[in-house]
């Protein structure tokens, strides 16, 4: 029996769309396009009179081809394994790391890797994590048994501060990582510090100016010329002593600033050290130096800075030495090649306790002698802050009753900077050294 061309489309048409309808279940691609085309060759092939069955053979293989181009093989499953944590894989995991890890069973510490048997030694394995922190937020996040974090004090020193972590990994097993906010506190508060006695300094000599140009102002005719004139030579002084104050401060904020950029001038630093000594003493106290430059030794240094070193140094020595005694300032190499320069005086000298704390800003050991001498408290904060760029190292010996010696040594620009800045906060070597 002869099928029409009509029977034919809608035959083929039934059979695409069930194959259609299977493919898409199969979330597959239909080739529309070329079905399209092989019906279109189909109907083409009856029109050219090609027997209606070899027609529809060729139809049918060429539609089953591309079903079974369009499909693929079903994805495969994927399975997931759940690995669980266990002692032996956590050891070899968190041994070598630099940050205190600890691992707890039970709230017993089953591990301690090596930064923490170092921070807190070899007997915390095996001891309650409790009993090791003892800290009550510490003690309630362990006990609880919950994820989450707890600030503690005092684990290996007493001013230390350490933020615990702890996270649960197991039914019983927990792991706590100690990270040290020391540092962090201890910034924060010096810039308290900082704030609070810039704040007390600069009112001091305003208070001063206000108060007596507003006596001034109140009692122009009352006032005798003497005590006009003491008191606008207060006035003069304590405006002097503001103005040194900001100009300190102003040069604190640039030393600190760029204490991390590596000066590249070469300078040549007897002329240096000569000139701004002098400068440093003033025509009236000029005759109080004493100079011995025995070498001059080139560095690589930024020469306003260096400027800046030597008058403070030689500054600090005038004010706090004995009146009618001299000062003596040296310049000569190391036998390691640093250039050396020592300013030494014959005061009174600062007792052993103070030297540590020398370059704190605004530190003084005598405060009414510093400000009655016009001191800001600042000279020495800023020699340290130049001999830390330069790379060099800080020296301050004294004994009572005989003087005190600062001593300066910088790479010379011929040698690598051997000597790095001290990370304590005073940058200060207590040691005495002998000068040759």
């Amino acid at each position: 029996m002869a099928i029409s061309p009509a029977r034919t489309y809608v035959l083929f048409t039934q059979q695409a769309c069930g194959y259609g309808t299977l493919l898409m279940d199969r979330g597959q691609t239909i080739p529309i396009a070329s079905f399209i085309l092989a019906f279109v060759t189909f109907l083409a092939m009856l029109l050219l009179r090609v027997d209606v069955f070899l027609s529809l053979a060729i139809l049918g293989v060429w539609t089953g081809s591309l079903i079974l181009a369009a499909g693929r093989p079903p994805e495969s499953s994927k399975v997931v394994v759940e690995q669980d944590f266990t002692i032996d894989s956590i050891r070899k995991l968190i041994e070598n790391s630099s940050t205190p890890v600890i691992v707890t069973e039970k709230n017993v510490i089953a591990i301690a890797n090596a930064t923490a048997r170092r921070l807190m030694g070899e007997h915390i394995v095996g001891q309650d994590a409790r009993v090791v922190f003892r800290q009550p937020e510490a003690i309630r996040l362990i006990a609880e048994n919950r994820n989450g974090r707890a600030m503690v004090r005092g684990i290996v020193r007493r001013q230390d501060i350490w933020e615990v972590n702890r996270q649960v990994v197991g039914a019983n097993l927990a792991i706590i990582e100690l990270m040290n906010q020391t540092a962090e506190a201890d910034i924060s508060r010096a810039h308290t510090d900082f704030v609070a006695n810039a704040s007390h300094e600069l009112r001091t000599p305003l208070a001063s100016i206000l108060g007596y140009v507003e006596t001034l102002s109140e009692s122009v005719e009352s006032l005798d010329s003497p005590t006009s004139k003491r008191f606008l030579g207060t006035i003069e002084r304590e405006g002097r002593r503001l103005q040194s104050l900001i100009s300190d401060l102003m040069s604190l904020s640039r030393v600190e600033a760029e204490k991390h950029d590596l000066p590249s001038e070469r300078i040549m630093l007897s002329k240096l050290v000569e000139r701004a000594a002098r400068d440093a003493a003033g025509g009236d106290r000029i005759e109080r130096l004493t100079f011995d430059l025995a070498a001059d030794p080139s560095v690589l240094g930024d020469a306003q800075q260096l400027e800046q070193l030597v008058r403070n140094l030689v500054d600090n020595a005038l004010k706090y030495g004995h009146a009618d005694a001299p000062i003596s300032v040296k310049l000569d190499v190391t036998p390691g090649l640093h250039a050396r320069l020592a300013v030494v005086d014959e005061g009174e000298g600062i007792a052993q306790e103070h030297i540590p704390h020398l370059t704190r800003r605004f530190y003084r050991t005598d405060p009414g002698r510093s400000r009655a001498s016009g001191g800001t408290g600042l000279g020495l904060a800023i020699v340290k802050h130049i001999v830390e760029r330069h790379r060099g190292r800080l020296d301050i010996t004294s004994e009572l009753g005989k003087g005190t010696r600062v001593i300066v040594r910088i790479p010379q620009a011929d040698q690598a900077p051997a000597v790095e800045p001290d990370d304590d906060a005073q940058g200060i070597q207590p040691a005495p050294e002998k000068l040759s």
